[in-house]
């Protein structure tokens, strides 16, 4: 699969035994989104579910599964972005079940009603952090503040061992694959200015990055982390960029963010952090 690979062709990728991504991918923006659906005997969840306008894909590729929309029981939302929410009043629609379940952090209650028409809203604190399915398999529920929003958190399913990562570890980029490939001399490398073995591509800097870009501080992002390193994950699967599984790539990735620096007001401000009362007190002379 050539690093070019969109995967819009409507049918869903299983990443996992009956789990499925079911994204799509929108050149226009570098931004690749990842909306995934679990499936477990004849129940299912959608998690971060995606746009309003690529909705038809999403649907499309759910249905190529063979599952039914109305086995949808819970629509998990890990924060309230546009692109994870904007498409929950078709999900309500299609899936039309009264007992239909969104999942989300209770601070981000406030932003999802402006997307949701007739389901239930259920906060993390109401379910004690985890959804059941009907077989008692769970999907843990681990809060990760601020990183981007204050109420983000990510969902580690304990069956699998995907963990459902959200915006930490995801990436922009044009160039992509849905699942990351370090080769051996790519994980040892620092130099993301010149490739010493002239590869065309290479995904690190474009996580670095979207890191820098979208998390509020340095401090948030390695919060994050530590709270993420307390589950057992074999697999990381962010909602934009690539799908990490290989554990040599998972600990390189990890590494660089945790030692990555400049990240949103720590790299505007760099060292200044305290606000000039001086100068506000002199315009008042």
């Amino acid at each position: 699969m050539s690093e070019t690979s969109t995967h819009n062709e409507l049918r869903a990728v299983e990443i996992a035994d009956n789990i499925y991504w079911v994204g799509y991918t929108d050149r226009k923006s570098a931004m690749q989104c990842n909306p995934y659906l679990i499936i477990d005997g004849e129940e299912a969840v959608v998690i971060d579910g995606g746009s309003r306008p690529d909705f038809p894909t999403v649907m499309m590729k759910i249905l190529s599964t063979g599952i039914a929309p109305s086995a949808i029981a819970a629509l998990i939302y890990q924060h309230y972005d546009p692109d994870l929410c904007g498409s929950v009043p078709h999900f309500e629609d299609i899936i039309s079940r009264r007992d239909l379940k969104i999942i989300a952090s209770k601070s981000d209650h406030m932003f999802i009603r402006h997307y949701s028409v007739s389901s239930t809203l259920v906060s993390l604190d109401e379910l004690d952090h985890q959804f059941r399915f009907s077989s008692g398999r769970a999907l843990r529920f681990i809060p990760t503040p601020y990183a981007h929003n204050a109420g983000s958190y990510t969902t580690f399913d304990e069956r699998s061992g995907v963990l459902f990562s959200s915006d930490l570890f995801g990436s922009y980029g044009v160039e992509w694959n849905l699942f990351m490939e370090l080769s051996p001399e790519c994980r040892d490398c620092n130099d993301y200015d010149r490739c010493p073995t002239e590869k065309p591509l290479c995904p690190i800097p474009d996580i670095l990055r979207f890191h820098r870009k979208i998390f509020p501080s340095e401090r948030a992002l390695r919060f994050a982390l530590e709270q993420m390193a307390r589950a057992p994950f074999s697999m990381i699967a962010p909602q934009h960029g690539r799908i990490i599984r290989e554990a040599r790539d998972i600990e390189v990735v990890w590494q660089r963010l945790a030692t990555l620096t400049g990240i949103g007001i720590d790299g505007l401000l760099g060292k200044r952090c305290e606000f000039d009362l001086d100068y506000m007190n002199s315009r008042r002379r």
